[in-house]
């Protein structure tokens, strides 16, 4: 049975937080935490808090131990855009798409061969 936590507008673009979720797909949630400590991205923060919730929520909901969990599913949805402007030369303007992202990350325990 997958657990799972969501972060839900983080203002931070769906296309950087997919590249810092593509890493930790798949594997143990050990590999993971180790994985997002050195990846070099302002997302693997967010996205660790998120592993952390998603653990913790399979621990005190579910009494599954943590060293037996992997990361099942890790997706990042967009969310609402804010759309601001910015004044440019010669009376023209530029639209800015301030972008936002739902992450979610599904961990459950790994079966024993």
């Amino acid at each position: 049975m997958a657990v799972r936590a969501q972060a839900r507008y983080v203002r931070m673009s769906p296309r950087k937080v997919r590249e810092v979720v593509d890493l930790i797909r798949g594997k143990s949630v050990a590999d993971a935490r180790t994985t997002l400590v050195f990846a070099n991205r302002s997302a693997s923060g967010i996205v660790a808090k998120v592993l952390n919730s998603a653990v913790a929520n399979a621990e005190n909901n579910n009494n599954l131990a943590a060293d037996d969990l992997y990361v099942k599913e890790a997706y990042v949805d967009e969310g609402p855009t804010l759309k601001r402007w910015k004044f440019r030369a010669m009376g023209r303007v530029n639209r800015i798409r301030k972008r936002s992202s739902h992450i979610t990350i599904a961990v459950d325990e790994r079966k024993r061969s």
